[in-house]
């Protein structure tokens, strides 16, 4: 790559909304009136014309606003960054709305925007939300929700991509918490009750990196048994409001410890060029009990459909074999949020076809920092305007 090679283009932003209406008998966000349901979006476009959007879209927060979707615009392309109605928080988030609210964004834009063609990004969690909905509009397979409730997915209609492209994307939110979670935590009621041989952070833990296979293996085994147990706590609360006679009801719930990953302090666990002992939180010592670690403040079912390993349904793995779209798959070598295994098992998934696979080394998962981190996002966005082009889906950029 060049300096040459790498176009920027001036851009606008137009925020707008698209909102549909759903009849719920509870409110599992605030601020929604009535039976309306409100997503936050934005058109990120140049000048020049373009029958061809990618529609951008992550379970929480703005999108338009992350990395690798404004250096899609300033690349020539138009990007439609749409927020689901969890942008205030993601207790209650349950990822059949999320799978709903990208199905809305993708009407919108081909209905109202007008572009004929739409190819779907997904960046870091919206990887799952983007191999989750194409999979779903090219074979349905879910048809209620992770706690067993009827969704409105079951019978909306979804319009298939034209195309996929995942950048820095893990394969879903429950496979990634449960390689977050710390095991050491015995009791969710009594969170600072450790078991010092399962703390990674105990410098009196006997078990010091590098770790042995038998210990990682050992840590592991703990991780899928707490997320177990979560899940059991859940589903028999769950259980108790609707013997109530109560099935509306929801309760909420705090989750401890959930940046306990051996490779933040150990970079032979699926070693990749990240920086050790230190994450995409920064510190992880600090973040594994901070306000802003993954899962911190659940709901039964926000818990079961994104978190728990037995009941969530939306993975991009899982999806892979019903995608028959042309999928681009771009890896960062450094990244430090997402596991170096999440973005090949992905693509080893997929189906023979049209796919390609592209690693940018040194590239951390925000492309954040001082050195070359912002030439690692040229370099990406030149990865994807050469597989656009190459596949001719809209006017040149």
């Amino acid at each position: 790559m060049t300096s040459t090679d790498v176009v920027r283009v001036r851009y606008a932003r137009t925020p707008y909304l698209v909102v549909t209406t759903e009849q719920h008998q509870r409110k599992d966000v605030y601020g929604s009136i009535d039976d309306a349901v409100v997503r936050q979006a934005q058109l990120l476009r140049g000048d020049t014309d373009s029958d061809t959007a990618f529609v951008a879209m992550h379970p929480i927060g703005s999108p338009g606003y992350l990395p690798a979707f404004s250096q899609l615009a300033r690349s020539g392309f138009h990007v439609v960054a749409c927020g689901t109605r969890y942008t205030t928080g993601d207790a209650g988030l349950q990822m059949e709305n999320a799978l709903l609210d990208l199905a809305a964004c993708v009407r919108d834009a081909k209905e109202r925007l007008g572009y004929r063609r739409i190819i779907l990004a997904g960046w870091s969690g919206g990887g799952s939300l983007m191999a989750g909905y194409q999979a779903e509009a090219e074979r349905r397979t879910i048809t209620a929700t992770a706690a067993g409730e009827p969704t409105p997915l079951a019978d909306t209609e979804l319009i298939p991509a034209d195309g996929l492209m995942l950048m820095a994307a893990h394969r879903s939110r429950h496979r990634l918490v449960s390689d977050f979670l710390d095991p050491s935590i015995r009791d969710e009621d009594r969170p600072k009750d450790r078991d010092p041989e399962l703390n990674i952070y105990d410098p009196d833990n006997p078990n010091q990196a590098p770790y042995s296979p038998a210990y990682v293996a050992r840590y592991r085994a703990a991780q899928r048994a707490r997320n177990a147990r979560i899940t059991a706590r859940a589903l028999a609360e769950l259980d108790d409001m609707r013997r109530a006679g109560r099935d509306q009801d929801e309760s909420c719930f705090v989750v401890h410890g959930t940046m306990a990953d051996p490779r933040w302090v150990d970079p032979t666990v699926d070693p990749n060029d990240r920086r050790p002992g230190w994450s995409y939180l920064g510190d992880p010592r600090v973040a594994n009990d901070g306000p802003a670690g993954l899962a911190r403040f659940c709901t039964t079912r926000g818990w079961l459909s994104q978190w728990s390993l037995a009941h969530a349904q939306v993975d991009a793995v899982d999806a892979a074999p019903r995608i028959t779209v042309p999928t681009l798959v771009v890896a960062n070598s450094a990244d430090d949020a997402v596991p170096a295994e999440h973005p090949r098992d992905f693509f080893a998934a997929l189906p023979p076809g049209d796919k390609e696979f592209h690693e940018i080394v040194g590239a951390n998962h925000y492309f954040s920092g001082k050195g070359t981190q912002l030439s690692h996002l040229d370099e990406a966005s030149l990865i994807v305007r050469r597989w656009f082009a190459e596949r001719q889906f809209g006017a040149a950029v």
